[in-house]
């Protein structure tokens, strides 16, 4: 059983944070499929930036199953901790932040992974962010700087120390970004350092993965991201091969067809024509890539600019490949 705070999470994975990924639409269909948690995309602590279209279509979560978990970004003390309130005075139940990202973006502004190199001021934003707000709040880290300058323990320690209730750990440096493969080595040390719940992250890609992981790090849960792109399901085939031993069965055609039509129809819905359609192609572009003819349809998908077009291509496809290669 994995608690954070006063929240039971109903299962051992976890939806990793994703820029562009995790929106509300995709949180909850992996919800659905078996994540115990599905952290939002990262939210900028800058407030003055919230009025953009962007921000108002990640900021309300009253509507969203708990455990509501939103993810934070910054660099400055008292700006995350006001961005804290704000998220809390609109539904977020659990808030993480965000010193894990490599993107140089954010790097660049001292936020995210570029944090690792500054632990007095890590200190700082989670005593800020602790103090401000009544609901558990987690920390979202990799293992170090770069290979040479591996400090996820010292960083776990100093975060518990401070009243952080959870930690994500990704298994890669800030400058490895997601080249090579993870190493759980260091965050096998973190779960002997802490006694907060640990959470394992990068590369976990199969149920046995999962299950080695957790035997290898001893976490209290694995966090699930790129993996997920296009492959829901495997919040709920790692639970069941975690419960069981055993594998599940996949999903059946029909199964597939309805979970991406109810997705993209989510999507539609939640950004509206314009938009929706754009952002449904990538996730698309994800589902069908393994798929035969994959490729093809996803080049045809993309030229589709109307809802209703992009459901019943997508659904000529999924439920009648043969007559759609025919027809293409």
């Amino acid at each position: 059983m994995v608690t954070i705070g006063n929240h039971i999470l109903a299962s051992r994975t976890i939806l990793a944070p994703m820029a562009g990924v995790t929106d509300r639409p995709f949180r909850q269909l992996c919800k659905h499929l078996g994540a115990g948690m599905a952290v939002s995309e990262m939210i900028t602590s800058d407030t003055r930036l919230w009025q953009t279209r962007k921000s108002q279509q990640r900021l309300p979560h009253q509507s969203e199953p708990s455990p509501r978990s939103v993810q934070i970004a910054g660099s400055i003390p008292d700006m995350m901790a006001e961005a804290a309130r704000q998220n809390v005075a609109m539904g977020a139940e659990i808030i993480d932040i965000n010193m894990g990202c490599p993107a140089k973006k954010v790097c660049k502004r001292a936020a995210g992974s570029a944090l690792l190199q500054d632990e007095p001021l890590v200190a700082a934003i989670l005593q800020s962010v602790v103090a401000a707000v009544d609901v558990p709040v987690t920390l979202k880290i990799r293992t170090g700087w770069d290979p040479q300058n591996r400090n996820a323990v010292s960083i776990a320690r100093l975060a518990e120390d401070c009243g952080i209730q959870a930690l994500a750990v990704h298994g890669r440096t800030r400058a490895c970004r997601f080249n090579g493969q993870a190493e759980y080595d260091t965050i096998a040390a973190v779960v002997a350092a802490v006694n907060i719940p640990v959470f394992a992250n990068g590369d976990i890609r199969a149920p046995h993965q999962a299950r080695e992981v957790l035997d290898h790090t001893g976490a209290a849960a694995v966090m699930i991201g790129r993996a997920a792109q296009g492959n829901p399901w495997l919040f709920r085939e790692i639970n069941h091969y975690l419960e069981r031993g055993t594998l599940a069965e996949p999903p059946s055609a029909q199964e597939l067809a309805d979970t991406i039509a109810a997705h993209i129809r989510a999507i539609h819905k939640h950004y509206g024509d314009y938009l929706g359609t754009r952002i449904a192609r990538k996730h698309v572009g994800w589902y069908v890539g393994s798929l035969p003819s994959g490729e093809i349809f996803r080049k045809h998908f993309n030229e589709l600019d109307n809802p209703s077009q992009q459901l019943k291509s997508l659904n000529h496809f999924l439920t009648g490949q043969e007559e759609w290669e025919t027809a293409a």
